[in-house]
């Protein structure tokens, strides 16, 4: 039978604790996956489809076949990472190896070749996105499968994803704030600077090179953790394919994990809806310059602020469950009221002093109640990680992050590509010229949209029904395993125990 030596985690007697230092490099790292979230799902179909002139049929598309790669990608990767061995363990290869290329292959994708056809156009989308999330997914389901190594605490879990979902909301809002205030401030040839070909260039540019430097960041900083982190099994025979495949599906199988997973996949399509949307709402129905989306854009980082202390108050309160569900629905149907009233012509008209304000006080109120319910929803996701090891003996946290990391690229991409089906249904013009967007096909897309957006989270809160693992549970299943670490110690007559504070256990 296989056997590992784990290194130590947070909690282990003898394991230095994780310094102020070490947890700030840590989360630094979202930052990276925060700015390509918000190029991509924000940026990218609104550039390629009204600065370019590429229809968004065929720009949404694109992206929305990127999730046949991530299908593929996703999975190997976590699986390559879950058996890594080597001086720096099995997350650290991935994360440094990542950094270069996810900058590149960002950079790539908004310098697309002068003369291509629409369709050459959708290939070249294709092929940038998919290198693009390939690279940062190496980098992703690393640092993500690192956390429930660094401490299997059931509320530290949480506090240790709040932080990183602050700094993953750092690098979307505050990234797109910046650039909003200087790439794209208003001119007077495009008073609404977000039209301006000339600001994505240097949008561009900077987003690889913080993604670059962020990525470095959490590698240097987290390296010192790698001595009692969990090293991946020695394993005395060599594995086939099928059985490769036999241990992923095996895992993969876990109720609690289908729960968020099929939570996630509606969420994150979602998500990825309202991102690829907000943009055009923002320029046409409320008609905001750069600088006015620039202010409603710091609400999110508000609400990432508000959220950050009180998504583990919650968990601990009504459990991680009900705080994922609850906060969800509230919360997207809060942030929907816009919209809605707008249609019904209750809302405050373009121009109105009101207007942005009452915006900001909604998007933070929304996006703190969405915040709390996705930084519960990664916890409860590292809690799969002991249930799962208590059946099968094996610790698989990069499986299983690394099935996240699919749900959530998929997931926007169909997010994207339901928004590309909604500018199509309600006649949204591609490249048009200043004032031909009609008030019949703005009104057409915020109908399409509000059923779309709150069916997606209502339906999704509902399957987390399903998700069976309590605090109580999660301390079971940690003690449990516990015992058997004692167990394999014992077994081994401290050999290894004198070596390295860890669990020894066959294949965990």
């Amino acid at each position: 039978m296989a056997t590992m030596l784990d290194g130590g985690v947070g909690a282990e007697r003898g394991t230095p604790r994780i310094t102020f230092a070490t947890r700030v490099s840590y989360g630094t790292g979202a930052i990276a996956n925060g700015i390509k979230n918000a190029a991509f799902t924000t940026y990218l179909l609104f550039f390629y489809s009204q600065i370019i002139g590429i229809p968004a049929g065929i720009v949404s598309a694109a992206v929305a076949l990127t999730l046949l790669v991530d299908a593929v990608a996703d999975p190997l990767i976590g699986r390559w990472s879950d058996l890594t061995r080597s001086r720096w363990g099995r997350r650290h290869p991935f994360i440094y190896g990542a950094a270069f290329p996810t900058a590149l292959f960002f950079l790539l994708a908004w310098f697309p070749p002068a003369g291509l056809t629409d369709f050459q156009m959708g290939v070249w989308i294709f092929a940038t996105a998919s290198l693009t999330r390939m690279s940062i997914s190496a980098f992703e389901i690393a640092t993500s499968a690192m956390t429930p190594e660094m401490t299997d605490d059931y509320r530290e879990r949480t506090k240790l994803f709040s932080l990183r979902w602050w700094f993953g909301y750092a690098g979307t809002y505050g990234f797109t704030t910046l650039c909003l205030l200087t790439f794209f401030a208003a001119t007077p040839e495009y008073p609404r600077g977000q039209l301006n070909p000339d600001g994505y260039p240097g949008f561009a540019i900077a987003g690889a090179l913080t993604i670059l430097a962020v990525i470095l960041i959490c590698g240097i900083g987290t390296h010192n953790r790698i001595p009692y982190l969990r090293q991946a099994e020695v394993r005395t025979e060599r594995t086939p394919l099928l059985g490769h495949l036999r241990e992923m599906g095996t895992a993969l199988k876990n109720r609690a994990f289908l729960a968020i997973f099929g939570f996630g996949v509606l969420k994150f399509s979602a998500i990825g809806l309202y991102s690829a949307t907000n943009l055009f709402f923002g320029t046409y129905l409320f008609e905001l310059t750069a600088t006015q989306l620039a202010i409603l854009t710091i609400d999110s980082l508000v609400a990432a602020t508000i959220a950050a202390p009180l998504a583990p108050i919650m968990s601990a309160w009504i459990g991680k469950r009900a705080s994922s569900m609850v906060f969800a629905v509230v919360g997207v149907a809060i942030g929907l009221s816009p919209l809605l009233l707008s249609y019904l012509g209750w809302f405050f008209v373009p121009g109105d002093a009101l207007l942005v304000p009452t915006l900001f006080a909604i998007g933070a109120l929304y996006g703190a109640m969405v915040a709390i319910s996705l930084i519960n929803t990664s916890s409860m996701l590292a809690d799969v990680v002991e249930d799962s090891a208590v059946t099968t003996g094996r610790h698989e946290a990069g499986v299983f992050f690394a099935a996240s990391s699919f749900m959530q690229q998929c997931s926007t991409a169909i997010g994207i590509f339901l928004a590309g089906r909604l500018l199509v249904w309600s006649d949204f013009p591609a490249k048009p010229a200043p004032g031909a967007v009609s008030e019949e096909a703005i009104r057409s897309l915020v109908i399409h949209y509000i059923p779309c957006s709150i069916g997606l989270w209502t339906l999704g809160a509902l399957i987390l029904l399903f998700y069976p693992i309590t605090k109580a549970k999660h301390e079971a299943n940690v003690a449990a395993l516990r015992a058997r670490e004692a167990e394999a110690r014992g077994a081994g007559d401290g050999q290894f125990g004198a070596a390295r504070p860890g669990p020894l256990i066959a294949g965990y």
